[in-house]
């Protein structure tokens, strides 16, 4: 078992596409790490039945499938690890993943959104290390993914975030991360005294007006007037831009600040003002303890390991993976310990119905800014719907298509 890290500093110069629907970075220069996110145990894997080998005098059978240990995995990264944000997540899943199977991963980071810069890699990785698998960690990984595919049949494909596939090697995954974005809006909603919480959103796409929504029916769940008060950056990770705009929210009058990018800053910048912070993508508390409310956070590790396995095993076929509370790759991170028992013990029975099935969050009645019913009282939204989500709910404070 092996782990390499590869680096490509002319591919990192390549512009970066700017419209993504996945959490990536604007920019490669890492976060302030001097404190590591916290890390929470990911769901183990159920272990591979151990195999025995026949009697010498009897002819060894053929092997079904290789074993994980002989497959090699190599996840292409946005960003850079040391975001401690989506990045870092992604590099986690890959450790957990590569010890789980024994399977050999690489790894390369801050590749753009580039058609040339990704095709570059991902065709090293193939002809050089000799990869099985390619994860790419972005939307704008989706369109040179799917020709690689076309071109590389024998290597699998597994794309973050997007929705192209094929019935052969290239399939897509990703989390219903709306499911603890609501939870963490019940504590929010709880802890704000103001009645303002400020969101520091990245892109006006449907996965993050999606965040913002659940986040808002999470808020106003345990807080009915409160309002959340929307500013865009247009970054993933810019750590100055993003500081920037939560002290403007801040200074507005919001006391507790929300998020969707890469970068911590958005949570000094609440410790800074004595305000409270939501974080997100993993459980960020220690950049600020003071300030840390709780975080939605990604478990990507059981995904790439049930993965490698699969492919190992002659088992893979590709699909559109969309996950949840349930199977563990979205959570909700521990409880900051003055967030009141009883809106804690809320918070623990929305996920425990979340997690059973009995509930999900866009469930009616569901109005938006204007007043408008989008949500029947009774109905559940369907994924369609979500995943094209382009309006704001009551509650929102800004525009959701600036």
């Amino acid at each position: 078992m092996r782990s390499r890290t590869l680096i490509r500093l002319g591919v990192a110069l390549a512009a970066i596409a700017l419209v993504s629907a996945a959490c990536g970075t604007d920019d490669d220069e890492a976060a302030d790490t001097t404190a590591a996110p916290v890390t929470i145990a990911a769901p183990a894997t159920t272990a591979a039945p151990a195999t025995t080998a026949p009697p010498a005098d009897e002819p060894e059978p053929e092997p079904e499938g290789m074993s994980a240990s002989d497959i090699t995995a190599a996840f292409i990264l946005v960003g850079p690890v040391g975001d401690a944000g989506w990045n870092w997540a992604h590099d986690q899943g890959r450790i957990f993943a590569e010890e789980q199977t024994g399977a050999t991963t690489l790894v390369v980071e801050s590749i753009p959104e580039n058609a040339e810069a990704f095709k570059e890699v991902a065709v090293d990785f193939i002809r050089n290390e000799g990869a099985n698998i390619i994860f790419g960690t972005s939307f704008g990984y989706m369109d040179p993914m799917e020709e690689l595919a076309a071109e590389y049949p024998d290597v699998v494909f597994e794309h973050a975030s997007g929705f192209k596939m094929n019935d052969t090697n290239f399939g897509n995954f990703f989390g219903r991360m709306y499911q603890p974005r609501y939870l963490s809006g019940m504590a929010a909603g709880a802890m704000t005294q103001s009645g303002q919480i400020g969101y520091v959103a990245a892109f006006p796409i449907p996965e993050v007006i999606r965040g913002i929504n659940a986040f808002t029916l999470g808020v106003r769940e345990t807080n009915p007037s409160a309002e959340v008060h929307v500013n865009w950056t247009f970054t993933w990770f810019d750590p100055a831009v993003e500081g920037d705009t939560a002290s403007a929210l801040l200074e507005a009058g919001a006391d507790v600040i929300a998020m969707h990018q890469d970068s911590t800053a958005a949570g000094v910048a609440a410790q800074d003002a004595g305000a409270r912070w939501v974080a997100y993508n993993s459980d960020m508390r220690n950049f600020a303890p003071e300030a840390f409310i709780t975080a939605p956070v990604w478990h990507w590790g059981p995904r790439y390991a049930r993965t490698i396995e699969a492919v190992a095993a002659g088992t893979y076929t590709p699909g559109a993976y969309w996950g949840g509370m349930d199977d563990g790759i979205v959570q909700l991170a521990e409880l900051s310990a003055d967030v009141p028992g009883d809106i804690a013990d809320r918070i623990a029975d929305a996920a425990e119905q979340i997690r059973s099935g009995g509930w999900d969050v866009f469930t009616g009645p569901i109005n938006d800014q204007d007043g408008a019913e989008r949500v029947a009282a009774g109905e559940t939204m369907e994924d369609g719907p979500m995943l094209g989500m382009d309006w704001f709910v009551e509650g929102v404070v800004g525009d959701a298509s600036p």
